[in-house]
């Protein structure tokens, strides 16, 4: 039993004696949520195409996530116990279109047979100890934590889990600081725990060169209620080191209200990933097998969003300077970063690439249709280098695009009261050595229903 295994199983072992205690029952909620997804990829040959190489990926699935928030029990320390059950169904993954491939944890949705095909269901259960001293909270177990250093991944038919223990205070006024230690991860697509790595070094075949243990920490202040400045330090042990800067501000001006988003992210390498080319991440490195290397990235971006009467205006730049892509907690099922130019198909991180963006959107409750919006993003990132396996430059100065769109509507009111509908579409096209363009659709129906 690893230690925080142990360290749940004594404080479930507490809370069990306190479960009675006014504040854990009365304080508790619980819900059900409801999501039908669908996901169709097109993948164009884009001059190239690998043989056996599926040009269709199509899934489509029911999820359910139940969960349960307890209260605290009474007391200086309060103790309480948190569960998340997940089960996907799968309505649709045939024809050998899941998307599964012999380097892939999965497809594109559900979790694979050792023959490729997707399972029929895949769950997992979740547990999390709590304990609360003033405003200061310690969980212990699964935790879906979104910081700057690491982002929970909620974009298919069932969210990513993490284990590990986190602690997060906001007894200081004005200031959250937050710090923990995750072990594990379970996939969007899978119902085991995995370790942890990097996009280069996550293949499922290759073992042996993961990580259990990646340390993070920082905090937001509030330097005026419009002023918040963040800093959070995050390592991945054998792999990467990454320290990041954030300054958000919102300043009225005339009619509406300006956001600014700056961010700075500069990662360095850490342990084995300097000098074991297993543990390389992807990137330009000149002279190396397919430009692998030790980490090596500077990242600066900045995002400005206007929004007045239902509009919101905004354009965005980014540059990742340096030899190796950005690096993220990457296993390679599926995840999240905290860039400006995480889209719904591509990053945009590359070694080298410089990237501006444009988006639009509207809330058409201003003209009577409350529930309804829709958003237009267009990002165009240059500057990309690749290398083949025989350390043979394949792309010098290469470049690619993506357009998302995306339309949604929540009803407001009546018997189907927050049922809501999303459609979004995207597509990407690229002049990068061996890589095939890609037009996406999906289709989410999605409804969250109290029990407690």
């Amino acid at each position: 039993m690893n230690k925080s295994t142990l360290a749940l199983a004594v404080a479930v072992g507490v809370m069990a004696q306190q479960a009675g205690a006014a504040g854990f029952i009365e304080d508790s909620k619980a819900t059900l949520g409801l999501r039908n997804f669908y996901i169709n990829t097109d993948n164009r040959d884009s001059g190239t195409k690998a043989a056996g190489a599926q040009s269709k990926n199509e899934e489509w699935g029911q999820g359910f996530d139940l969960r349960f928030i307890s209260g605290y029990t009474q007391g200086t320390v309060g103790f309480g116990i948190d569960a998340i059950g997940l089960l996907g169904i799968k309505l649709d993954s045939g024809g050998g279109t899941n998307g599964a491939t012999a380097t892939s944890y999965g497809g594109t949705v559900f979790p694979s047979k050792s023959n490729g095909e997707a399972v029929d269901n895949y769950s997992s259960l979740g547990l999390t100890a709590k304990a609360k001293i003033s405003q200061t909270e310690l969980k212990l177990g699964t935790l879906q934590p979104k910081l700057p250093v690491i982002v929970t991944n909620d974009g298919r038919l069932l969210p990513q889990t993490w284990q590990g223990g986190q602690i997060t205070s906001g007894d200081i006024k004005d200031l959250t600081l937050v710090g923990g230690q995750i072990e594990a991860v379970k996939g969007r697509n899978s119902s085991n725990n995995e370790q942890l790595s990097i996009g280069g070094a996550n293949s499922p075949t290759i073992t042996g060169r993961d990580s259990n243990k990646f340390i993070y920490a920082g905090g937001d202040y509030k330097i005026t209620k419009d002023l918040t400045a963040q800093y959070y330090y995050g390592n991945l042990e054998d792999f990467y080191k990454q320290h990041f800067l954030g300054l958000v501000h919102n300043w009225a001006i005339g009619p509406g209200v300006l956001k600014s988003d700056l961010r700075y992210f500069n990662s360095s390498d850490d342990g084995a990933n300097g000098d074991t080319p297993a543990y390389y991440s992807t990137g330009s490195y000149a002279g190396f097998a397919n430009g692998r290397g030790k980490v090596d990235n500077n990242l600066y971006s900045g995002l400005f969003l206007y929004t007045v009467a239902g509009h919101t205006f905004g354009g965005g730049y980014q540059v990742s300077n340096g030899s190796s892509d950005f690096p993220w907690l990457n296993q390679g099922d599926g995840s999240s970063n905290y860039t400006i130019t995480d889209m719904q198909i591509q990053k945009f991180g590359r070694a080298g690439e410089r990237t501006w963006q444009a988006r639009y959107s509207y809330d058409f409750a201003k003209v009577g249709v409350p529930g309804l919006t829709a958003g237009m993003v267009y990002l165009r990132g240059d500057n990309i280098d690749t290398y083949n396996a025989g350390r043979v430059q394949t792309s010098n100065g290469a470049s690619e695009w993506e357009r998302d769109l995306t339309v949604a509507y929540v009803i407001p009111e009546g018997p189907l009261k927050n049922v809501g509908f999303m459609w979004k579409n995207a597509s990407w096209r690229n002049d990068i050595a061996g890589q095939r363009d890609q037009d996406e659709n999906r289709l989410i129906l999605s409804y969250s229903l109290p029990l407690l």
